[in-house]
């Protein structure tokens, strides 16, 4: 069973923990607690029984850096997944490394500059059933439920060299592509036959970067109003989109990019 490719963790990087846990808390209905990790503040985001993102502080790190959300993608093996990312022209920035109970992780960048996780995930911990679900999309990426990741969304200088990198890196194909005009082609990519995410140019991007996506339930109009209440800010939405689906572009009051995505305006 390969989980290769799978978008499969969430992690949020915040000079604020508390603020941050209590606005997605608001925003996504998420509960968010300590790990229980030691030496290591880092925070677990569960919605309903899945355990969806990770929130850590970035005081400490190099930089530090600007607030900012990670994704990670699943490896079969994260040491060979490193070895050929560096083959293909990216930059490995930390790992791979162990977390005890969790598996083998790595940090990297590809040849553009965005910045992603690699995840091996640790087979003694988890049941058949758990495995199973991993296996068919459930989990912290489960684009049927609610204050989940449900689209991942890469902006990038070189689309092409971009997707050449991703689809040789984790055998994604391509799904349809848009034409957006001006702005380019929005391609989307696909993992076993599933459309995953999108890659497209930089549009408004200082810099390549990948943007989350996760899923509400209600009108997205009423998100957009939570998270201006909750002092973020919507740059771009509620528009809506093929499928048919509604989206907005935001930053959270510490100003991590994020996004939403639901079936209703």
């Amino acid at each position: 069973m390969s989980y290769l490719g799978n978008p499969c963790w969430y992690e949020l990087g915040t000079p604020d923990l508390d603020a941050a846990a209590g606005f997605y808390g608001r925003i996504l209905g998420w509960e968010v607690f300590d790990s229980g990790m030691k030496g290591w503040e880092y925070r677990l985001a569960r919605s309903g029984e899945d355990l969806v993102a990770g929130l850590m502080p970035t005081a400490g790190q190099k930089g530090p850096p600007p607030p900012n959300w990670l994704i990670y993608f699943a490896a079969d093996d994260c040491d060979k997944t490193v070895a050929d990312i560096v083959a293909a022209g990216g930059k490995v920035l930390r790992g791979p490394a162990d977390i005890p109970g969790t598996g083998r992780f790595a940090i990297a960048a590809d040849p553009q500059g965005a910045v992603f996780g690699l995840l091996q995930p640790d087979m003694s911990q988890m049941s058949a059933a758990d495995r199973a679900r991993a296996e068919a999309g459930a989990g912290a990426f489960d684009q049927n439920k609610a204050g989940h990741g449900n689209w991942n969304e890469l902006m990038s200088t070189d689309p092409q060299g971009a997707y050449a990198f991703y689809s040789g890196l984790f055998g994604w194909t391509r799904g349809e592509a848009m034409d957006m005009g001006a702005m380019g082609t929005y391609q989307l990519v696909r993992r076993k036959g599933i459309d995953i995410g999108a890659i497209m140019g930089l549009g408004d991007s200082p810099a390549p970067a990948w943007l989350p996506y996760f899923g509400v339930s209600g009108r997205v109009s009423s998100t957009v109003e939570a998270i201006a209440a909750a002092g973020g800010k919507v740059h771009h939405g509620p528009v809506e989109v093929p499928g048919p689906a509604w989206i907005a572009v935001a930053q959270d009051p510490q100003g991590a990019w994020f996004a939403v995505v639901g079936a209703a305006r």
